[in-house]
This record gives structure tokens, C-alpha cells and sequence, in this order.
């Protein structure tokens, strides 16, 4: 028999089926090769940003909790406690500036919001946010310096008549990412402090 022959005796559906596999194959290669990994760069790139706006939300939150207790906190719920319920923080949160803004054409008067913290990629700020990392949801990392400053006196034979310590705590912070290198700060030197590591 011819092989004219033998394909005619072949059922329709063997090249339907062979047909279909190679779709499905063609439409997985697709998904993984192109597809996927755009997605997956796209999540990387959501969370790196979303992350960094959140601490850097913290870092206000931090600067206004030391300008009314002159010292920072290393307690995610205190921080974000003072910033929700304290009546300065709200006051600032909802306060306007007015800005001139001069041009040829004439000068115009703008509002421009005090408000320290930032609107999110993934909406508008809110307190719950900066609790957590978006990508794996672990708290940020939130920690304080203790600074022991030791001053011995000693009287005219050589002798030490006591010894004065003074505690200093949460004169520098630290934020730290738990998913990432991203920091804010750094609890060993004051040239860090409010400073972001992405900056």
C-alpha cells in the first residue's frame, strides 16, 4: 500500500489531537518565556518601591515622635500609636502652605500639603501599612541607640573618688527592611541619621 494510501485510512482526529498538543505546547512556551517573567520582574519592581515608601513614611513618623519627645522610638505600635492619635501630628497631616508661584504672565497662588507622609503605589497612606514589608508581609526592623557616657572624678592624690554615668537613649535609629538592604539611618553614627540607603 501506498502512503497516500495509508494517511487517508487515518482517523481525522489523531491530526486534530496532534494539532491541539502543539497549541498548548506553543501557548506554555509563551506563558514561561514571556509572560512569566514580566510579571515576576513587575512584583519585584511593586515591592521594592511600595517597601521604600513605607519606611520612608516611618523615617517622618520618627522625626516627628523625636521633635516631641526629643528622643526616637523602637516601638513599631508606639511610633505609629503617636502619629494616629496625636493632635500635632493631625493637625499637620491635614495643614496647608501657600505658595506663590511667579511667572510672565502673572502671578498665582497655590496650596501646597504639609503632609510629611506619602501615598502609596498601592493607594493612599495608611497607618496599618507601615507595620509590614509588602513582599513578605514580616514587620519592618525598628531599633534605637543606648549610649552610655562614663565621667570618672578623681581627686589631687590620683585616686578615684566616683564614678557618673549617663544613659542616652534613642538619639539615633535605625529602619531596616526584612526582605531587602533597604535601611534608613543607622544607630552607630549621627552622619546616617534620616538618611536612605537607596538615596
Amino acid at each position: 500500500m501506498s502512503k497516500d494510501a495509508e494517511n487517508k485510512n487515518e482517523p481525522w482526529y489523531l491530526h486534530a489531537g496532534l494539532w491541539a498538543v502543539i497549541v498548548v505546547l506553543i501557548v506554555v512556551l509563551i506563558q514561561v518565556s514571556i509572560i512569566g517573567p514580566t510579571d515576576i520582574i513587575a512584583t519585584k519592581n511593586y515591592n521594592k518601591q511600595e517597601s521604600r515608601l513605607r519606611m520612608t513614611n516611618l523615617k517622618h513618623a520618627q522625626i516627628l515622635y523625636e521633635q516631641k519627645y526629643n528622643k526616637y522610638s523602637d516601638n513599631l505600635d508606639t511610633l505609629i500609636n503617636f502619629i494616629r492619635t496625636d493632635s500635632s501630628v493631625l493637625n499637620l497631616m491635614s495643614a496647608f502652605d501657600t505658595v506663590k508661584v511667579y511667572r510672565v504672565d502673572g502671578d498665582t497662588t497655590i496650596l501646597k500639603s504639609k503632609n510629611p507622609f506619602s501615598d502609596l503605589v498601592s493607594g493612599p497612606f495608611n497607618y496599618d501599612s507601615l507595620y509590614t514589608s509588602p513582599r513578605s508581609g514580616k514587620m519592618f526592623i525598628v531599633k534605637i541607640d543606648t549610649l552610655l557616657e562614663v565621667d570618672t572624678v578623681i581627686n589631687r592624690r590620683g585616686r578615684i573618688v566616683k564614678i557618673d554615668s549617663i544613659s542616652t537613649i534613642g538619639k539615633r535609629y535605625l529602619i531596616q527592611s526584612p526582605d531587602s538592604d533597604d535601611k534608613i539611618g543607622d544607630i552607630n553614627s549621627d552622619a546616617l541619621l534620616n538618611t536612605e540607603s537607596w538615596e
